[in-house]
């Protein structure tokens, strides 16, 4: 029985110092560590604010044709109201929200996290190259631990930078729904740490078996961006071409994105949201576990 709980304490203690290890690599090389913290306030405060769409509507007055008689200033003043109502009515039918910004910091969260979990296949090379990784396999630890700690320290970095997203974003004005709880944050962290165990698991089941770095920059730069625009993360789907929505519905950053919109600036629908973490989850479960098995069979010196 000791030995048994020796046993499991040692594989749980391998994947803790593994995962720390990584996590070190991180936080404690200042410049990575900040580049870190100001990569999220650069999309943010960018990217972010240069996509104003809601500035389409009120950017410039509209010029109206003269009429007979001219129209009075309580007539040009009732005008403008609807015109004005006409925006938002435009802007929450297309976007869910009256707020485009709202809409689209929200995107980026999974962007971050997408761009965050597409090292991991470059660890694993790494590793290789520089010789620590046939030391970590002539250790006791299993090779599944050995993987499953890049995936769970690309996990933690991204729910960190996740933070500070929100953080940045809501400094710049986002606008959180009626419905929104803070304890909705916790669902938040919830679905981003499911989508990066999925993403992590995924690159490095593409590159467990390269010895050169330039295959996980490949693989990273034909994957991420198709990832990232054939999803929902900066325009809703239901307006993308009819051959390009199939392929955004099977997309799991889809899904993700619009947890994350349901627990913020969408009035939660909990039938969805429960649709979207049933299909993450099953997403991580199924490629972790396609990824340890190849870790098993592949995982070599």
């Amino acid at each position: 029985m000791n030995k048994a709980k020796e046993v499991s304490t040692s594989k749980f203690h391998g994947l803790w110092a593994l995962t720390n290890r990584e996590l070190k690599k991180w936080y404690k090389e200042p410049v990575i560590f900040f580049l870190s913290i100001v990569q999220p306030i650069i999309w943010i405060g960018l990217f972010g604010k240069a996509m104003n769409l809601g500035a389409v509507f009120t950017s410039s007055p509209i010029q109206l044709p003269q009429l007979t008689p001219p129209l009075t200033p309580q007539q040009l003043q009732q005008l403008g109201a609807y015109f004005a109502n006409f925006q938002d009515a435009i802007m929450k039918d297309t976007f869910g929200t009256t707020d485009y910004f709202s809409f689209m910091s929200v995107g980026i969260i999974a962007f971050v996290a997408l761009f965050t979990t597409m090292f991991s296949g470059m660890s694993v090379v790494w590793d290789r190259r520089l010789g620590f990784l046939n030391k970590a396999l002539s250790t006791p630890v299993s090779r599944a631990a050995i993987i499953f700690s890049k995936v769970l320290s690309a996990s933690l970095r991204s729910m960190f930078q996740a933070g500070i997203v929100l953080l940045i974003a809501l400094m710049f004005g986002l606008q959180f729904a009626p419905t929104f709880n803070p304890l909705n944050i916790l669902g938040v962290f919830a679905i981003i740490f499911l989508i990066c165990v999925g993403l992590s698991s995924f690159f490095i089941a593409l590159t467990i078996r390269s010895t050169r770095i330039e295959t996980p920059m490949a693989v990273a730069n034909l994957i991420t961006l198709p990832l990232m625009f054939a999803s929902n993360a900066f325009f809703p789907t239901k307006f993308m071409p009819d051959w390009l929505q199939p392929i955004t519905q099977v997309n799991p950053l889809t899904y993700t994105t619009d947890a994350v919109r349901q627990l913020t600036v969408f009035n939660t629908n909990f039938a969805q949201l429960g649709l979207d973490f049933l299909y993450v989850g099953i997403f991580a479960v199924v490629v972790s576990t396609i990824g340890i098995f190849l870790s098993w069979r592949f995982l070599s010196k």
